[in-house]
Parts: C-alpha cells; structure tokens; sequence
C-alpha cells in the first residue's frame, strides 16, 4: 500500500483518528502533564522535608528540561523509525517508573537525579502525539488535531494543580505518595496503547513498499537545521514556552509568600489551566479557519506576555484578571504553534518527530534556565521575575513575526 493509499483508507475512517487521537491526549494529561505539574503545588511541602530554598525550588522545577535537550532528538528519531504507537507502548511504562522514583528523594540531590531522570523519557509522549497527529490528519485539521493533545495537556495540568497538594497528598499520606500514584497511573496506560490500531503510515513498512529508504537520524538532523524557520521556532520555543513554564513553577510559591492561603494560591494555578482548558479547542479550530496560523499564534503570544507581566505588579482581584488572560490561551498557543513547526515548509512525515524534537531542545534549554535565572530575580525583588520573564516573550514574539509559513486551504 503507498502513502496516498494509506492516507485514503485513513480518511475513510474518521472515528479511529479520532479515538486514537483522544487516547494520545489522556497520556499527555496522565503521563506528561499531571506527573510534572504536580511538584509545583507540591513544592511547599517537599521543602519543608527536604529544606529546600527558592533557588533550589527553581533548579529542581527547570532542571527536568535538561535532558530534553539531548533525548528529544534521540527519541524524534526513533518515533520516526519506528512509530509513535510502538513507542508509547514501552515509554509509557518507563515514564512511569522513572517519575515514582521521586519519591524515595531524601534531599536536595537525589531530588534533581530523578527529576532529571524522568525528565529523559517524558518528551516521548508528547512527541509521539505530535507525530500521530501529522499521520492521521490532512494539514488542514491540525490545529483541532493539536488541540485535542492540549487539551489533555491543560486536562492533566489543571487536575494535578487542583488536587495533588489538597486533595492526594492528605489522601495518600504525603507528597511521596502523590509521586508512586501518578507512577502507576502512567504505566497502566500501555494496556490501551498495546490494544491501538495501527498508525495510517507505518515508517518502516512506507521505506520498503514506495521503494524508498527512510533518511538517517544524523542526515534528518542537518536536514531540518538547514531550515531558517526551525531557528526561529527554536527562539520562540527557548524564550516564550521558557518563560511560561517558570511562572507556571513560581506562582503558587509566589502567592503563597504573598500572604495568600495555600487553597486560594493553588486554585490559581488550576484557574489558569482551567480556562487554558476550556479556550484551547476554540481556537485550535478557529486556527484551521485562517489561511495564516501565524496572524493567530501571535495573537495568543501577546496575551500571554500581558498576562505574565501583569502578575508581578496585580493585586488582589487584578491578580486573577492576569491569570485569566494568559491561561486562556496558554494551550491554545501550544496547538497552533506546534502545528505550524510540524507543517513548515519542506517537513514531510518522515521528519516530523525530528522537527519536533529539534524544536523541543530549545523549549528545554528554556525550561531548564528560565525558573532559576527568574527565582534569582526573585530572591530581592519578588514581583521582578514576572517582568524578565514577559521582556523573554516579546523576543520570542520577534522570532514568530518572521517565520515564514506555509499557508493551508481554508476548508
């Protein structure tokens, strides 16, 4: 079967896209997103264990992006090989077993080691979404498509925020417990990816068939680094998707010391993912509508900016007023933005894991850099670190402003 015949079975099909596609979200919010954003309302009691300082709560919130920086174009080259399907099946049992090891941590060091550690297999579940996406949908679905994964993202985010810390660990019996329960979580989640169908176009499967030869990691590499536009999606990558991440890790920590209760300080965290939730579906499909998803990213990205920066000088009130405006669109710039790195001009399905994990490099480096290089601000200037990280988005908003993109039929 050739790649048109694939495609066209697939669009026979429809409700198999789509299930495969929810399945591929609820990993992204039980695996990925509910697992990590849980040590950011948790903080306050690992601290309180462990004697950790702000600074160290930043190095332990950023310090899981490092090893994005050299897995995720390792594991983009083997989801190009060998699927996003097959790979989830055994990734999701290792995310899950890497994460639980938080919670034997005893102190400041062993903390970061497994923080690292799961750090190194999470980006294969997002990635693997992505990569499903570009498979099973035509271009101009992908923005819904790539809602849908946020979605499960803000899901994941929104739930772990809520509950973790005021629900879970009371539960469970403390922070540790919160750790081995979303352990279990993830790795029971290979039980439906092992019952999938096949992906549409199966990577090893297409080289022999078409009569062509699947390109190598190191030639896929030079190949979407000779590509401009993927440096510019990496300093939107580093600079914004940084910047959101570090305030993400600070803001209940910095609500709290504001002298808000630590119910109201987590629900604002889960207020953000919340409305992220309910506005990212709007527009992922308002996205596929336009003939530019650039006009619309850019858009999100300056409300986002308003937003993160409002947070350091708000009060009372005025403070949910800035969470609202840039949580609503927070996973809504994620799916627009991840499907126009994944539709660029000369990204064929074949490189779509590595342009992913390319992209996913800078948005680790980010990760990793932005909390502690903002909770330093922080530590003399609480209400400083918010504007620094805003000032990081507008260089980010730059960079999108001079992609050049390729335009999709409006249908």
């Amino acid at each position: 079967m050739t790649t048109m015949n694939a495609l066209s079975s697939t669009a026979a099909k429809p409700a198999t896209r789509w299930w495969v596609l929810i399945l591929a979200g609820i990993t992204n919010a039980l695996a990925a997103a509910a697992p990590g954003m849980s040590m950011s309302v948790l903080f306050s009691e690992i601290s309180a264990d462990l004697g950790l300082s702000l600074v160290q709560i930043g190095i332990v919130w950023g310090i899981g992006s490092l090893p994005m920086i050299v897995s995720s174009l390792l594991a983009g080259g083997i989801i190009d090989r060998f699927g996003p399907r097959r790979v989830l099946q055994y990734g999701v049992i290792v995310i899950g077993l890497t994460g639980a090891l938080r919670g034997f941590s005893n102190n400041f060091g062993f903390l970061v080691f497994t923080v690292i550690l799961m750090g190194m297999f999470t980006p294969v579940v997002t990635m693997s979404g992505i990569k499903l996406s570009r498979l099973w949908f035509p271009p101009h679905q992908l923005g819904a498509s790539g809602g849908i994964l946020s979605m499960g993202m803000a899901l994941g985010f929104f739930l772990s925020s809520m509950f973790s810390a005021t629900l879970l660990s009371p539960w469970l019996g403390g922070w540790r417990n919160v750790f081995f329960f979303y352990g279990v979580l993830t790795a029971v989640l290979c039980i439906p990816w092992f019952l999938s169908p096949q992906s549409p176009i199966e990577p090893a499967r297409r080289s022999v068939e078409d009569g062509g030869t699947h390109p190598g990691f190191f030639q896929s590499i030079a190949y979407i680094a000779s590509k401009p536009n993927s440096w510019l999606f990496a300093v939107v990558a580093f600079a914004l998707t940084g910047s959101v991440q570090a305030m993400l890790g600070y803001l209940p920590t910095y609500l709290k010391n504001s002298g808000w209760e630590a119910a109201s300080a987590d629900g604002a965290l889960a207020t953000f993912h919340l409305v992220s939730m309910l506005f990212v579906m709007p527009l992922a499909f308002l996205s596929d509508r336009f003939r530019s998803r650039k006009v619309i990213t850019a858009a999100m990205m300056v409300m986002l900016i308003v937003g993160i920066g409002a947070l350091g000088f708000a009060n009372g009130p005025w403070v949910w007023v800035a969470v609202i405006i840039s949580g609503m669109v927070r996973d809504g710039f994620m799916a627009v933005y991840l499907a126009m790195v994944i539709n660029a001009e000369g990204i064929g399905h074949e490189h779509v894991a590595i342009a992913t994990g390319f992209n996913f490099i800078f948005s680790g480096l980010g990760n990793m850099l932005m909390p502690a290089l903002g909770n330093n601000i922080a530590e003399s200037n609480p209400g400083l670190a918010f504007a620094f990280w805003a000032a990081c988005g507008v260089v980010g908003l730059i960079a999108i402003l001079l992609v050049k993109e390729r335009r999709t039929a409006v249908n």
